[in-house]
Parts: structure tokens; C-alpha cells; sequence
């Protein structure tokens, strides 16, 4: 089960689709794509507009990479759960509805690698994990939170937008 906070922003579309998205606009695959990827060019090739994914074309940049990391699914809900709390992994797991064990571990372990999740481990028997985040974390929590607010200031105009192109799109198979 997910909490409303949590809830709105797997809603969102907060998926993994972020790396396609930013590689599809890149022109990924295409000469512009190419010649933007190859960090010689600041504007757009093809319009001379300023190239608004420069920040992927750079050597060493793995803003791309950390994207994909963050906005995916599991991760936002992970540092949604974890807002000014700690929480066990055991809880965690039935706050997320849906999330495997592995799914889950493999998450956690990316956030504390991140440095935005920590773990931390007391010596009892049987012993206890507890996850929180960093002040890293806690900074992309603020994201995260004006993201949530967003979609469920927007959730009634995008469900609207889905319902008509559903419409249309059923018109054409006919």
C-alpha cells in the first residue's frame, strides 16, 4: 500500500522513462544527435538554438545517468517513505505496493551508494537495519515533494488528456 504522498507520484509517470526521454530529445542515434554527443557543438545543429541537453554531451558527466537513477519508480517512492524518518526494511517493503525483496535491496543499495540513503546497522539479535535519508537525500526530497504536488494539482486536466486521446486513438483502429 502507498501512502497519498507516495501514491501521487508513482501516478506521476515517474518511471524510468527519463533516460529514453532525454535520449529521444538528444536526437540520439541521428547526425545531430552525433554531433551534439560529441561536445563540439554549445547550440543545436539544426536550429543554432543553445542545446538545452549539453549537460549529457559533456566527457565525465553523469547527469544523465544519476537522472535515471533517481527518477525511477522505486527510488522516489524510497525517498518519499524515508522524509524525516527511519524506517526498517521490513517496513518499507509494506509501505511500497508492488516492490520485490531483490527490487527493493537492489533500490537501497543504489541510494546509499548515491549518498542519499543511509543504513545503518545495530548489533542485536536478530539484527536491525534501518534506512534514512542523508541531507543530500533530504535536498532531493524537496524536489520530489514539488513534483507530488504538481501531478495532484494537474492529476484532473491529465486525466482528461488521456480520456481524449484514448477516444481518438480507439477512432482510428475502427
Amino acid at each position: 500500500m502507498t501512502s497519498p504522498d507516495t501514491g501521487a507520484a508513482l501516478e506521476a509517470g515517474a518511471g524510468t522513462g527519463a533516460g529514453a526521454a532525454a535520449e529521444a530529445s538528444t536526437g540520439a542515434g541521428t547526425e545531430a544527435g552525433a554531433a551534439a554527443r560529441s561536445g563540439d557543438e554549445a547550440t543545436n545543429p539544426l536550429t543554432g538554438d543553445p542545446d538545452p541537453f549539453q549537460w549529457d554531451t559533456r566527457e565525465g558527466c553523469e547527469v544523465r545517468q544519476i537522472l535515471d537513477r533517481v527518477a525511477d519508480k522505486w527510488s522516489l517512492l524510497v525517498i518519499a517513505l524515508l522524509d524525516r524518518r527511519k524506517l526498517r526494511f521490513t517496513q518499507l517493503r509494506r509501505e511500497i505496493d508492488g516492490i520485490s525483496q531483490r527490487m527493493l535491496t537492489v533500490t537501497l543499495r543504489q541510494l546509499e551508494r548515491d549518498g542519499l540513503v543511509e543504513r545503518t546497522v545495530h548489533a542485536v539479535v536478530p539484527p536491525r537495519v534501518e534506512y534514512e535519508l542523508t541531507p543530500l537525500g533530504g535536498t532531493l526530497h524537496t524536489t520530489i515533494r514539488s513534483l507530488v504536488t504538481w501531478t495532484e494539482e494537474h492529476q484532473n486536466e491529465i486525466a482528461e488528456a488521456r480520456a481524449a486521446y484514448d477516444t481518438r486513438a480507439a477512432g482510428v483502429e475502427d
